[in-house]
């Protein structure tokens, strides 16, 4: 018997067979499709709940620098700013900040100072500041009462 000779039906099985196939089954691709579309499901609440919760630790500390700087301004001048912008016209704020559920620098809420003891009219416009937002915190709050 030769052994260096190949036997002909033994290469003729070979050449039908998908042994030597390389590639996936639609049933594995229709898995993997499957798992990677459930993880998304799962991660896409995720993301847009830290947009908001990052969202409104920006409101937070836009209305923290706010009410710190308007305190400045009045200890300083003896008065409350007659707008937002005079802040930065005086050098107390570089900018004005964007209210980040708005994106606008112009909706900013502004409360206007109570009256002082004895009924004393209280100089300047601006005595705190809210978000311009109707929408609902996450802590229950609208964010325009923060």
């Amino acid at each position: 018997m030769n052994i260096s000779a190949p036997d002909k039906s033994l290469q003729k099985a070979k050449r039908y067979t998908f042994v030597d196939k390389k590639g996936f089954t639609l049933i594995e691709l229709l898995i993997v499709m499957s798992i990677v579309g459930i993880l998304a499901a799962i991660a896409v609440p995720n993301y847009k709940w830290g947009i908001i919760k990052a969202k409104e630790a920006v409101l937070r500390e836009d209305l923290y620098n706010f009410r710190t700087t308007i305190d400045n301004f009045y200890a300083d001048q003896g008065k409350y700013p007659d707008a937002l912008q005079e802040l930065v016209d005086k050098k107390y704020l570089r900018d004005l900040p964007k209210d980040p559920f708005t994106n606008d620098k112009e909706s900013w809420k502004v409360v206007a100072p109570p009256p002082g003891a004895d009924g004393l009219e209280v100089k300047g416009a601006v005595y705190d500041v809210h978000s311009g937002s109707d929408l609902i915190g996450t802590n229950g709050i609208a964010y325009n009462e923060w």
